[in-house]
């Protein structure tokens, strides 16, 4: 849920308010999406609600379909207009997250650019029940 104060000393509201300078890509009525200062790659963007909503399950459900709208055509952009050959979309909440403000990455990808997947571990399941086990939890809370 937003809350007003939430936003003070946000990065994010700042440039949202034209406060603080930014590249800007995107400038829709429901979100902005501008350059990242630390890019992956060149082109790396990151899109956030014009709204201070920390995390996803923060963000009302009615914003959901017109938010992820505008990632999937940034996503698109990545190919048709910088010519790559795909695109890495993500977002962290809470743990990972740089700025405290919902925000999703938008990074380009090519073969062999040196990215390699996830920057963290990988853990298998003891077992398939122990899998089904996990899937049975998760489907349950939904």
């Amino acid at each position: 849920m937003s809350d007003s104060g939430a936003g003070k000393g946000c990065v994010f509201c700042e440039i949202i308010k034209g406060d603080r300078a930014a590249h800007m890509v995107l400038d829709a009525a429901d979100a902005l999406a501008f350059l990242d200062t630390r890019p992956l790659f060149k082109g790396h963007t990151l899109l956030v609600p014009r709204e201070h909503y920390e995390t996803l399950t923060d963000l009302p459900e009615e914003a959901l379909g017109s938010f992820f709208a505008h990632a999937r055509r940034l996503a698109g952009a990545m190919e048709s207009v910088l010519g790559a050959a795909g695109s890495f979309v993500a977002m962290n909440n809470r743990i990972s997250q740089s700025v405290p403000h919902l925000h999703v990455h938008v990074v380009p990808r090519n073969p062999k650019d040196g990215l390699r997947g996830f920057f963290w571990p990988r853990h298998k399941y003891a077992s398939d029940a122990e899998a089904a086990e996990y899937a049975e939890r998760l489907r349950a809370s939904l």
